[in-house]
């Protein structure tokens, strides 16, 4: 035995090192017990010795250091398995047929003349998975609840086809539109889960790989926050997420996993597909993938359930006196995993057991064709039932099941396990033999010999069909199915929005405090007000909404058991369980799935949330564009707001925080209603209308997008003779020029109205030119209709041509239109085309620098003087002023000159 000089003082693995020994000979005889069990008995024994004593002790509640990993074996033993309650018979005759289904499909697909493709290998090595799932686990919507939340993985899409197919929920004609979705209309088939695609069957987007997973843990919160505010009761709802163990690489599918366990979340399992293979290689040829999920989910507070082998290992395990069994699994590496999955049954006699005379013995009596067949947890049934059972009767945790597979099995030798396997996409008539055989399907080669391979059905009276429907009538209807059962919501009247449209008077404010004191009155709404959902990615302050702490409160599930270090404030830090706020720390990606899982609501519980996302906007489109994508796809409706907008507004912050683009990456979004407006009355009519296109009568699958600035200015009250459609359409005039007999036309958009007011102010008094400014709400609203009147006008020669608005708008207005904006130029270039006149544009391109906003703007030369640089130059290139003028207004207001510039207000007003 090592003494204490020779032990290492550091204790790894959550051992206390500083908690006195008050019993040295009590511990001594411990001590002794294990040098004793490992030298009488062997490392084997005492190790398991030490495993069943941490069992008892959690048993016992007693505190001990959790593992990271364990035996490479299933975590629940046979003994444990519950009964089986399904007929397995019956069960294995569906899911051939559904495989066979699925593979016909896509190779369908291939054939010559369509060549659209699709995965068979994901399905293929999962199916058994979905398939107790959808016999005995998943609830459906017949209930009048939300039933549970399905994340399917994507590319298993012809999986789930397949088995709709078999319930006659699609026909045969929808498969053979499979990926064919307009040439085959209305029978097409997405490739992969897209609810927009297809709104009454898919729920939620998961082909963009590690959105799922963070998706359905903000799914799971949600139902949570949703039955403690009391909008929805959401406690029969269990999210379950499809992964794949490649997918798992992807930083959104581990990053927010401790949030699930913080706020426990055992309405939540995880089922990682674990067929150790990425698209074109092995995920960790020389590691074990596992293995090391295990690590990460446990250190991250998870249940984890292993299902590494099927009941064809059990009397090998149950052998193992020595471990030896164990230790060869334990220190195999996957690539060889794989290896084995593509060899015979001699082959791996000869390279698993055959290095070991113990491991020889035990498979003496087996046939090489029964080594073969022994398998991977994650296809036997019995076993993935007990796995799914402990998930959803766990508590107090969120769980991963980690589900060993083999990709392409079932499919033959020329698909499993194979590296190309993701890639391949027909089936030879060969395969399709061998893949019949191996299903046992009552299919003839003549019948694969003719041509395209049939679909299989075993007939709508048939013993398996109706244990289908059966199945799923008791779980409370089909999965995966959409429906919208929300009402819509009674909108408040004009009244609301009386404060903001009365403008700042003489105070000046930011526009974000504008949308700020207006969302204040909404949220006094009897029936909206409680609908609204708060979320900011630890930016409430910065934003000015912490007057919202005291009265809407921020979400927690377990209160807050502490007291605030700003207690004795009036806008202090207050947590509580029935809090609207959701304050989802520095993760913009975590917010957004939080907005996505607010905004889809409607359809997934049936009541409507309406969420309002606020965040710096240079960390929205560009940073999260995929789940705003996401967002699209799954028809969430609600606000994004990113504030501290424009490339020179928040210019003390640096590149990284100048945002001179997310507009223009706001136009790439069909979903998204991007808006810019410089005031608070612009921005109530925008709010009100957004409300009632997304939650009134006639409701809309949109989201809204509306940047929102740091800087303050004075606001003006709503014009009497305002123009509502033009706020709403994109453009409006705001101010006539009154002075000056040289007419010219300034657009300008957001916090950039007001220079162009000065540069109309400077024009008039200074140049004779008489201008006038139109506040430019939407460069994006105005193109995308532009688009679509050309769009109508090209097919529809035959009828009056249309014109679009930003045309019909402009017309009459005299004089060259200079555009400016804090945006880079290709934001109002969006229009540029539709303009009835000479067209310039002013932008911040290139990237933000800290320094002071005089100085941003000066440099970008998108300033009130450069503003009037701007007009004079068109003026000139029209004959309508002299080019002497030029230079003398760029010696006048040193426009080469950046220091020159009026500093304006300090840059890092909220």
């Amino acid at each position: 035995m090592a003494s204490g000089s020779d032990r290492n003082p550091i204790i790894i693995g959550g051992l206390p090192s500083q908690v006195p020994d008050f019993d040295p000979e009590e511990t001594q005889e411990w001590l002794d017990s294990l040098d004793a069990a490992v030298d009488e008995r062997g490392r084997e024994r005492a190790r398991y010795l030490m495993l069943r004593l941490i069992e008892r002790a959690r048993e016992k509640r007693v505190a001990v250091p959790e593992m990271r990993s364990t035996d490479y074996v299933n975590t629940i033993p046979t003994r444990a398995e519950p009964f089986f309650p399904g007929n397995e018979e019956i069960e294995r005759r569906i899911l051939n047929a559904t495989r066979w289904n699925a593979a016909v499909m896509v190779s369908r697909a291939q054939r010559p003349g369509i060549g659209v493709g699709g995965h068979i290998a994901t399905f293929a090595s999962s199916a058994s998975l979905y398939d107790v799932g959808f016999n005995h686990f998943f609830r459906g919507k017949d209930e009048g609840d939300g039933g549970d939340q399905v994340f399917f993985q994507g590319h298993a899409s012809p999986g789930i086809y397949a088995r709709a197919y078999m319930l006659d929920r699609l026909s045969e004609q929808n498969l053979d539109a499979f990926r064919q979705e307009k040439s085959k209309a209305p029978y097409g088939l997405s490739s992969y889960p897209h609810p927009r695609l297809m709104p009454d069957f898919w729920e939620f987007p998961t082909v963009s790989m590690g959105l799922g997973p963070i998706g359905a843990i903000y799914q799971a919160r949600m139902n949570r926050y949703m039955h403690a505010r009391g909008i929805a009761d959401t406690s029969k709802s269990h999210v379950w997420a499809f992964l794949g163990d490649g997918e798992m690489d992807e930083p959104e599918s581990l990053g927010q996993l401790t949030i699930a366990a913080r706020e426990g979340l055992d309405n939540l399992t995880f089922v990682v597909n674990c067929n150790l293979q990425r698209l074109d290689g092995p995920v960790r040829g020389n590691g074990k993938v596992i293995q090391e999920l295990e690590s990460v989910f446990r250190g991250a507070g998870w249940n984890v359930i292993k299902l590494i082998w099927d009941r064809t290992w059990d009397p090998l395990l149950a052998q193992d006196r020595d471990g030896i069994l164990v230790n060869k699994m334990n220190t195999t590496p996957d690539g060889q995993f794989q290896t084995y999955a593509t060899e015979s049954g001699a082959y791996i006699r000869d390279h698993f057991f055959g290095d070991d005379h113990r491991l020889r013995a035990m498979v003496e009596g087996m046939t090489d064709d029964q080594i073969l067949h022994l398998g991977r947890g994650g296809h036997d049934h019995r076993k993935i039932y007990a796995a799914f059972k402990a998930a959803v009767e766990h508590t107090g945790q969120p769980t991963v099941i980690l589900a060993k597979t083999v990709k392409g099995w079932t499919l033959g030798p020329n698909f499993e396990g194979r590296n190309a396997t993701h890639q391949m996409k027909k089936l030879t008539v060969d395969d399709l033999k061998g893949f019949r055989d191996r299903l046992h399907l009552p299919i003839s080669d003549k019948e694969l010999e003719g041509g395209a391979p049939p679909y299989y059905h075993p007939g709508r009276d048939s013993e398996e069909i109706q244990y289908m429907h059966d199945r799923r009538k008791g779980l409370g209807g089909y999965v995966p199915t959409r429906v919208v059962r929300a009402r819509p919501l009674p909108l408040p009247d004009d009244k609301t929005y009386a404060s903001v449209k009365k403008g700042s008077g003489q105070q000046s404010i930011a526009t974000t405090m504008a949308f700020v004191r207006l969302l204040k009155d909404l949220m006094r709404d009897k029936e909206l007000g409680r609908r609204f959902v708060l979320i900011a990615p630890d930016e409430y302050r910065t934003f000015g909404m912490d007057s919202f702490f005291p009265s809407a409160k921020i979400y927690n599930p377990l209160g807050q058991q502490y007291e605030s270090v700003d207690r004795e404030l009036l806008l202090a830090y207050k947590e509580s369980p029935t809090g609207q706020m959701l304050h989802d720390g520095i993760s913009e990606a975590g917010c957004t799935a939080s907005l996505i899982a607010a905004g889809s609501a409607y359809a997934t519980h049936g009541e409507p949330l309406i969420p309002v996302y606020v965040f710096y906007s240079m960390f929205g489109f560009q940073r999260t564009g995929d789940q705003f994508w996401q967002m699209a796809d799954q028809l969430a409706r609600g606000f994004v707001l990113g504030a501290t907008a424009g490339r020179t507004t928040l210019t003390g912050e640096g590149l990284q925080h100048a945002d001179g683009h997310s507009q223009l990456l706001a136009s790439t979004n069909p979903g998204c209603v991007a808006y810019d407006p410089a005031f608070g009355f612009e921005i109530a009519h925008i709010v009100q209308d957004g409300l009632r296109r997304m939650y009134g009568p006639d409701s809309e699958d949109v989201f809204y997008y509306l940047t929102v600035y740091n800087e303050p200015i004075q606001h003006p009250a709503e014009p009497e003779d305002v123009d509502v459609e033009g706020i709403l359409k994109g453009v409006h005039r705001f101010s006539r020029g009154t002075s000056g007999s040289i007419p010219a036309q300034i657009l300008a958009s957001g916090v950039a109205v007001p220079w162009a007011v000065e540069a109309q102010r400077i024009l008039a008094e200074e140049w004779d030119v008489r201008a006038d400014v139109w506040s430019a709400t939407s460069w994006n609203e105005l193109r995308r209709e532009a688009v679509e009147v050309e769009r109508h006008n090209l097919l529809h020669p035959e009828e009056e041509q249309r014109v679009p608005y930003v045309t019909r708008k402009l017309t009459g207005a005299q004089g060259p239109f200079v555009a400016v904006s804090d945006w880079m130029r290709s934001v109002p270039d969006q229009i540029a085309r539709w303009v009835p006149g000479r067209y310039q544009s002013l932008g911040a391109d290139g990237f933000g620098f800290a320094d002071t906003r005089g100085a941003a703007r000066r440099f970008f030369h998108i300033d009130a003087q450069s503003v009037v640089l701007a007009v004079l130059t068109e003026l000139a290139k029209e004959g309508k002023v002299d080019r002497s003028a030029l230079k003398q207004a760029i010696d006048r207001y040193q426009l080469l000159d950046v220091a020159s510039a009026d500093p304006g207000a300090a840059g890092g007003d909220a």
